[in-house]
C-alpha cells in the first residue's frame, strides 16, 4: 500500500492555532490603548483568585498545538529540532495573545496564563516526541496507508472537524449548513443605509418550519455524509462498514455531549426527536447500500447528498424554541469554543463540497498494469 505523502497534522495544527486566536481575542470589540507596553503583564504579581481548573485549562489548551505541530514537523525535521520549533511557536503565540489581550476590556493579560500556555505547548511537543520514539507515529502512518491510502489528508481533516461542528446545538440534529436565513439577515444589516441594500433580492414567501418527512430526510443525509466522505478514501467494503459504524457512533456520542452541556446531563438525549429516530436508521441503510460504490462514484453521490440536505435545510426556518434559546448558547460556553464550533457547523458542508469538486476535477488515476 502506498505510504501517505502528506500529513493531516499540518492543516489540523493551523486550524488549532486559529481556534486559539479566536478564543483568546473573542469578542474582538472594544480595543483600547491603556498607555502601557503590552507586555507589562510579565511583571504583574500572582493573581489573588485562581482555581485548579483554570490552571489545568491553560495547560491543556495549548498541548494539542504543540503535539500537532511536532507531528507535522517530524516529517521534515529531526525530532529534537521539531520539538524546539513547536515549543517555541507555542510560547510565541501565547506571548502574542496575552499582549493583544492588554488592548481588550473583556480580557485580562496574565503572566500565569502565558507560563501555563507555554508549558502546555512544550508538553504537547514532548508527548509527540515520545510517541515517535515509541513507534506510535510510524504505526499510525502504516494504519493510515492501509485504511485510507496516500492522498487522504483533506478527507481526514474534514472528518476531524465534523464532531467539532456537532458540538454547537443546531435547530435539527446533524443539520449542518443551515445558513440562508441568517446570512440574508446579516447581509441586510451590513448594507443598511447604503444604496446597495436595494440590490438585495427579496423573498416573496416567508420560510416555513420543516415538515416531518423533510426533517427525517435531513437527519438521514447529515448522518450519512461523514460515512460517504470516508468511503471516498476507504476502498475495502469491510473496512467501509467498520468506518460507517464508527462515524455513526461518534455522531451519537458528540450530539449527546452537546445536549448534556447545553441543557444539563439529565437532558443528554433530549435531541432524539421522532425525526432522529426515523433518520438514523435511514442513514445506516444508506451507508450499507453505498458500500459497493467506487471512491469516485462515492464523491459524486456525496455531492448529491449534501446538495439535497442543504436544499432542505435552507428552505425552512428554525423552530421558535430554538431561536429563543440560541442567544444563550451564542454567549460562548467553553465547550462551544466561543461560538467557533457554530461556524464549523455552518461551513462544514460547503468545505466538503469544495474539496469534492477539486477531487472530481482531477483526472482519474490510471489502473496499474501488472507486468
Amino acid at each position: 500500500m502506498e505510504r501517505p505523502t502528506h500529513s493531516a497534522a499540518g492543516p489540523l495544527a493551523l486550524l488549532y492555532v486559529a481556534l486559539i486566536v479566536y478564543a483568546s481575542l473573542f469578542p474582538f470589540t472594544g480595543w483600547r490603548d491603556q498607555g502601557i507596553v503590552p507586555w507589562a503583564y510579565l511583571r504583574a504579581p500572582w493573581p489573588r483568585y485562581w482555581t485548579g481548573f483554570d490552571l489545568a485549562v491553560n495547560v491543556v489548551g495549548y498541548a494539542p498545538m504543540g503535539l500537532l505541530l511536532t507531528l507535522a514537523l517530524l516529517r521534515t525535521r529531526r525530532a529534537g529540532v521539531a520539538v524546539l520549533l513547536a515549543g517555541a511557536a507555542a510560547t510565541a503565540l501565547s506571548f502574542s495573545m496575552e499582549c493583544l489581550q492588554s488592548y481588550l476590556p473583556m480580557r485580562v493579560a496574565s503572566n500565569v496564563d502565558f507560563a501555563l500556555n507555554s508549558a502546555g505547548g512544550w508538553l504537547g511537543a514532548l508527548l509527540a516526541w515520545a510517541l515517535a520514539r515509541l513507534g506510535a507515529v510510524g504505526r499510525w502512518e502504516q494504519l493510515r496507508a492501509d485504511w485510507f491510502g496516500g492522498e487522504s489528508r483533506g478527507a481526514l481533516v474534514l472528518l476531524a472537524l465534523w464532531p467539532v461542528g456537532l458540538l454547537f446545538p443546531m435547530p435539527l440534529a446533524y443539520g449542518m449548513g443551515q445558513v440562508y436565513e441568517r446570512a440574508e439577515e446579516a447581509l441586510a444589516e451590513w448594507l443598511m443605509d447604503t444604496p446597495f441594500l436595494d440590490w438585495l433580492p427579496v423573498r416573496d414567501i416567508e420560510l416555513q418550519p420543516m415538515l416531518p418527512w423533510a426533517a427525517a430526510a435531513s437527519v438521514a443525509l447529515g448522518a450519512l455524509a461523514p460515512c460517504v466522505l470516508g468511503y471516498t478514501v476507504v476502498a475495502p467494503r469491510a473496512r467501509r462498514a467498520v468506518f460507517a459504524l464508527a462515524a455513526l457512533a461518534v455522531g451519537l456520542a458528540v450530539s449527546a455531549l452537546s445536549a448534556a452541556l447545553s441543557y444539563g446531563p439529565a437532558n443528554a438525549w433530549a435531541w432524539v426527536t421522532p425525526a432522529v429516530r426515523q433518520g438514523l436508521p435511514l442513514a445506516a441503510l444508506g451507508a450499507a447500500v453505498l458500500l459497493p460504490l467506487p471512491p469516485r462514484a462515492c464523491a459524486v453521490a456525496l455531492v448529491l447528498l449534501l446538495g439535497a440536505q442543504l436544499t432542505l435545510l435552507n428552505s425552512a426556518t428554525p423552530n421558535v424554541y430554538f431561536a429563543s434559546t440560541l442567544q444563550k448558547w451564542e454567549q460562548g460556553q467553553f465547550i462551544h469554543f466561543y461560538g467557533l464550533s457554530q461556524w464549523v457547523g455552518w461551513l462544514w458542508p460547503f468545505a466538503v463540497l469544495a474539496w469534492l469538486l477539486v477531487q472530481l476535477l482531477k483526472p482519474a488515476p490510471k489502473p496499474k498494469i501488472a507486468p
